[in-house]
């Protein structure tokens, strides 16, 4: 039977993979890179970069594929995830049909980990409902873009005794975030910690969490918010994409 492996590959340094990830890494046959375009090739580099680096006396190799993108504009969001995902799923169905012998295995590099705002597990499980493809699957942690935010803040995430919630910038945007004392928001595309009203709120920002281009700022929202937006629409300008978390905390 074909084998994938799920690997999160953490948030960007290559130092943040596990060695239980390192062990999965030298069993993988054949690894499937999905390319989102020429701005985003640094992530395969990265990619390539972490296969060299701890993969010994294994013969492995890439396969690339385009990756599908979502319908942005005046659409619906989960209708539009939900078509992102079913392209997705056609794609990686292909792969493994076409580029996996049956007792090979095949591996997903996973930006961060495969639990947190990724679509590959749900991809695969629905592959395995339809009946199309016949494999079984395994998942290795990774450290999220939410850790090492914390980390390199050198803050801890919660306060003692009270509440954390993950969501998107979308969420908190339409105003649909709970009262928990500390909000990680990730996913944002339109600034939308400027939604806020209490303005005397702690942001603690990151961008290319764990590369060498790594960004950081932190503050009272009222101090910090414009200079964040700024600075983030000159690094987009410049890489051509940007990934960044932020942690918001009350007063």
């Amino acid at each position: 039977m074909k084998k994938l492996m799920v690997i999160g590959i953490g948030a960007g340094n290559p130092d943040y993979i596990t060695m239980q990830a390192v062990k999965a890494l030298n069993l993988v046959d054949v690894f499937f890179l999905m390319d989102k375009g020429q701005s985003k090739d640094k992530l395969i580099d990265l990619r390539r970069e972490i296969c060299e680096r701890y993969i010994s006396e294994h013969v492995y190799r890439f396969v690339e594929a385009h990756s599908p993108e979502r319908e942005r504009g005046d659409v619906d969001y989960k209708a539009s995830v939900e078509d992102l995902n079913l392209a997705k799923q056609m794609t990686f169905e292909r792969l493994i049909n076409e580029e996996m012998s049956d007792g090979q295995c095949g591996g997903f590099l996973v930006w961060g980990d495969p639990a947190l705002y990724d679509s590959t597990i749900r991809i695969l499980q629905a592959i395995l409902a339809s009946g199309r493809c016949d494999f079984e699957f395994e998942v290795i942690p990774g450290i999220t873009s939410v850790q090492a935010l914390a980390a390199q803040h050198k803050v801890p995430l919660n306060r003692i005794g009270r509440s954390i919630e993950i969501t998107t910038g979308r969420r908190l945007a339409a105003g649909q975030v709970s009262d928990a004392d500390s909000l990680v928001v990730m996913l944002d595309a339109e600034d939308s910690y400027h939604q806020v009203a209490d303005q005397e709120t702690e942001i603690y920002w990151g961008a290319y969490l764990g590369t060498p281009d790594e960004i950081l700022i932190s503050g009272k929202l009222k101090d910090v918010a414009d200079e964040i937006e700024r600075v983030r629409k000159a690094a987009r300008l410049a890489n051509g994409w940007i990934m960044d978390t932020y942690l918001l905390r009350k007063p």
